[in-house]
């Protein structure tokens, strides 16, 4: 039996400075991490963090306030995200950014800059490191030595948490762990649930999100949190607020995964699209060069399956070699010699032969072509109001490029109070149980959005916040 003041389960964005802080803080502290390494989704996000009043934007004549990024965020997701947690991130976020600084984070240098993947802020207030959230986890990898110099924060990698412990009137006492091929209980004054999300967990994501899932996610990002949790009658909260990332290329060697490292550039603000966008039955559905990502996004969870296929022929595919490129990091002659050979990209001498080969509906996909030719004649789309109409679609060989909507991240989470607490189903919470980062659920501090930073930036500053509350809640204790 083994004792501590407090455990973290997961030792990713929001565990390892919550253990950190606490640890420095003078608690007893265990990390616990079901992988072989520590960083969870660091290793494959991009990092970016969102805060209004920082260092870095006074050095660089920036105006910008808590306020405002308080409406920005009440903008971008409608009002939907909690505001007492929006608040909390808001208030302590410049905090966060310069304590990076001050540990000597290596921002990117165009930051703090405005971020148009998804609705902007409108004012450049998102950073990210040089290495994207990696840099973050540099950072962390200081701050977790210099931790476990103190003497009281032990590490335990390879040990999934498979149990929460509960004394007769239902307050966390522990944990139970899964480490060197046996089960270890330990005992803990508090419990943080830092697990990360589920958007590697087809049947939990289809429960909860109610969609099917085509992941990009970290392969750790199993639900543990949420699963555990459950056990006490946990409610989980921000279901029906799932929203997919807009397209990406299926991946050549996993079914239900998606690559996102060479996607196809669909953002309008950063290159305005050539090719048409059709479904299953070969018709249009949205205009492509529609600038709001987050109208995209909506629009996609309309189309079956959320899939959808770029459809171009080889003058428009010609076209992009002295701008963007159709897929990041791919020539037109490389996009021309993977075509047939990576899975999700087809090409063919004929419309016809195109469709039955991508699996799109031929005559659907004549059809519309033919009227979007027709509409390039005009200079007017009357479908769909497009207005960028560079290139009628008419010389082969003609080209379709999979595209899904994919997850990176999930929406629905632990229900927690202000204070992280995590709340049962009747509203009531457990005691000594606390979650942070993403098992509390993107909606939480996104609404149904994706709002630029509001996932790292709340994963951090909840834990360092947490961890010095229950730092000191320990030492008062003692």
């Amino acid at each position: 039996m083994e004792s501590y003041d407090l455990v973290v389960v997961g030792a990713g964005t929001a565990g390892i400075p919550c253990a950190a802080e606490a640890a420095l803080g003078g608690a007893r502290v265990l990390l616990a991490e079901k992988d072989q390494r520590i960083g969870g989704t660091l290793h494959i996000s991009g990092g970016h963090m969102a805060a209004a009043g920082t260092r870095r934007q006074a050095e660089r004549g920036i105006t910008d306030s808590v306020e405002a990024h308080l409406a920005d965020i009440r903008r971008i997701s409608s009002g939907t995200a909690r505001e007492d947690l929006i608040t909390t991130v808001a208030e302590n976020a410049a905090e966060t950014i310069d304590w990076l600084d001050d540990r000597g984070f290596t921002f990117a240098s165009e930051t703090p800059r405005i971020i148009y993947g998804h609705e902007p802020y409108s004012t450049p207030r998102t950073y990210y490191g040089v290495n994207e959230a990696v840099s973050i986890l540099e950072v962390f990898e200081g701050l977790l030595a210099e931790a476990v110099a103190t003497g009281r924060l032990d590490v335990w990698k390879n040990s999934p948490v498979i149990g929460l412990s509960t004394d007769e009137e239902g307050a966390v006492t522990g944990v139970t762990v899964l480490r060197g091929g046996g089960e270890v209980e330990v005992r803990a004054g508090d419990v943080v649930l830092a697990t990360g999300g589920f958007a590697a967990e087809p049947e939990l994501f289809l429960e909860l999100e109610g969609a099917p899932l085509v992941s990009a996610a970290h392969p750790t990002s199993t639900g543990d949190g949420i699963l555990l949790a459950q056990e006490l009658d946990a409610a989980v909260t921000g279901t029906g607020s799932y929203l997919p990332t807009f397209g990406g290329l299926p991946d050549p060697v996993s079914p239900g995964r998606a690559n996102w490292s060479d996607r196809q550039l669909l953002i309008a603000a950063e290159r305005p699209p050539v090719e048409i966008y059709v479904d299953r039955s070969g018709r249009r559905w949205i205009a492509e060069d529609e600038l709001s990502i987050d109208v995209k996004e909506r629009a996609l969870t309309r189309v079956e399956d959320m899939t959808f296929w770029t459809v171009f022929d080889d003058a428009m595919l010609e076209s992009t070699r002295q701008g963007r490129p159709l897929v990041v990091g791919w020539t037109p002659d490389e996009l021309r010699a993977r075509a047939g050979q990576r899975v999700g990209v087809h090409s063919a001498g004929t419309l016809e032969e195109l469709a039955v080969d991508a699996g799109i509906d031929p005559a659907g996909l004549v059809a519309t072509v033919n009227r979007y030719n027709e509409a390039v004649a005009a200079g007017s789309d009357p479908d769909f109001g497009r207005t960028h109409l560079p290139l009628p679609l008419e010389q082969g060989p003609f080209y379709a490029i999979r595209n899904h909507g994919i997850s990176l991240v999930t929406f629905a989470g632990l229900d927690i109070d202000s204070d992280f607490r995590v709340r049962r189903t009747d509203g009531t919470s457990v005691p000594h149980l606390y979650a942070i980062g993403e098992v509390i659920g993107a909606a939480a501090t996104c609404g149904q959005s994706f709002c630029s930073g509001m996932l790292v930036t709340p994963a951090i500053t909840f834990g360092r916040l947490l961890g010095r509350r229950l730092a000191a809640t320990a030492q008062q204790g003692s």
